[in-house]
């Protein structure tokens, strides 16, 4: 079956298209994107407020979270293929609610059963992993081509400001409900990103005219590979796969670990290390509001610079600064990252055969949500081995260093296989 992948962009003679924030379809996707990820940042969080209360144990809690991540990272990879197999918006569905339903699962083990809550917690991440894929696919099939930048920034700050009231929120509300409740609470959220989400227009596929009746269901293995084949055919894709490693597992596992060690021996206070976060966030906000409306010509060097400018974090943490700069250096990261996130994943859902985005999606999730563990576990014993200086400097020099590289790589610049000129002159 041949594919042909969605135009780049929207080509209409009645003027400029409408803002993406009167699209009632896409709305209500934003809607059940934002519940989920909310849903899903705020696990961890109740489940922190549990051993506060005794509830549950520190080493408990580590089981339940790896629970989580071994969920997720087995089903992003099928919800991948499944999300290309089947209708998006059934994936969407049945993922979130079966992250629905081991919500009260969690509840119902808290403080009674550890092994009903690690499998709770299981479920949940596959719920988790197999949404993602899901979503981006279904934004592609939801908004116009010319309009997914914007959408895309929408997304992503709704994330960030998820993130950034999320605390507030939950501790307010752990002032008047208790965890089970709370637990709860996430349950319903998962059941508003079930819900809310309506139908995608449907992928763009062309089927070879040649073809007597429909070609045999291929095997699970054989459709993922056919998406791995379809990543490859993106030099820039498989470039940014790299760099995303380099910053994620290096640069945000270097500063993970040493933030919080430099905020209390450095500086003897907390607050560098909430100042810095809080920068990290509202940087990357403003971020989003920026990329939302620009369009560099060459996209894809850009955002590259944009991911290199994360190394600014581990830098600011190898020398004595004022903490003032510390939190600047975060603001710059924040900002920088949401400079690549948006562009990437416009662009993939632009340069994608339809038919395999779910697929080369659910590939882009499981690298970095693979590999982020890893670099946690290896940072804090280099620290121990090497010292925070070469280790804060190794990895700022990766954040630098390899987006260069993978700028450098054929089709990097746009983010594309052909020049937005090339593009716009295309029927």
């Amino acid at each position: 079956m041949a594919t042909t992948p969605a135009p780049s962009s929207a080509k209409t003679a009645d003027g400029p298209a409408r803002s993406i924030l009167f699209d009632v379809p896409f709305l209500r996707l934003w809607a059940g994107t934002t519940a989920s990820g909310l849903a899903t940042w705020a696990l961890p969080f109740v489940l922190g407020l549990a051993v506060l209360h005794r509830d549950l144990s520190a080493a408990g809690l580590g089981l339940v979270l790896a629970a989580r991540t071994v969920g997720f990272l087995a089903a992003v990879t099928v919800g991948g293929v499944l999300a290309d197999r089947h209708s998006r918006r059934a994936v969407v569905l049945w993922s979130a609610l079966a992250a629905a339903v081991a919500a009260p699962l969690l509840a119902a083990g808290l403080g009674r059963s550890l092994l009903l809550m690690t499998a709770a917690a299981a479920l949940a991440g596959a719920g988790q992993g197999a949404c993602r894929p899901a979503f981006q696919a279904l934004t592609a099939e939801t908004v116009d081509p010319g309009r997914r930048q914007q959408a895309n920034a929408a997304m992503t700050m709704a994330v960030r400001g998820s993130t950034l009231a999320g605390p507030a929120l939950t501790a307010l509300l752990a002032a008047l409900l208790d965890v089970r409740t709370l637990l709860l609470g996430i349950g319903l959220l998962w059941l508003v990103a079930a819900l809310v989400p309506g139908k995608g227009r449907g992928a763009v596929t062309a089927v070879d005219p040649s073809a007597a009746g429909p070609a045999p269901r291929a095997s699970f293995r054989a459709e993922f590979v056919d998406g791995v084949r379809e990543a490859r055919r993106h030099p820039w894709f498989l470039a940014g796969l790299a760099a995303l490693v380099a910053v994620i597992a290096l640069g945000y596992s270097a500063t993970s670990v040493a933030l919080p060690l430099i905020s209390r021996d450095r500086y003897g206070s907390e607050w560098v290390l909430a100042a810095a976060m809080t920068a990290y966030i509202v940087g990357a906000l403003g971020g989003a509001l920026v990329i939302a409306r620009m369009r560099p010509r060459s996209q894809g060097w850009a955002a590259f610079a944009g991911l290199a400018a994360y190394g600014c974090a581990p830098l600011s943490l190898m020398l004595p600064v004022h903490p003032g700069v510390v939190v600047a250096a975060y603001a710059v990261a924040g900002i920088g990252i949401e400079l690549f996130n948006v562009p990437w994943f416009t662009a993939t859902q632009r340069e994608v055969a339809p038919d395999r985005l779910a697929r080369v999606s659910s590939l882009d999730f499981l690298v970095s949500y693979g590999l982020a563990p890893v670099g946690l576990a290896l940072i804090a014993p280099a620290i121990e081995v090497f010292g925070v200086t070469p280790v804060l400097g190794t990895c700022a020099a990766a954040c630098f260093l390899v987006p260069a590289a993978a700028a450098l790589v054929p089709t990097a610049r746009h983010f594309a296989r052909t020049t937005p000129e090339a593009r716009a002159d295309a029927p």
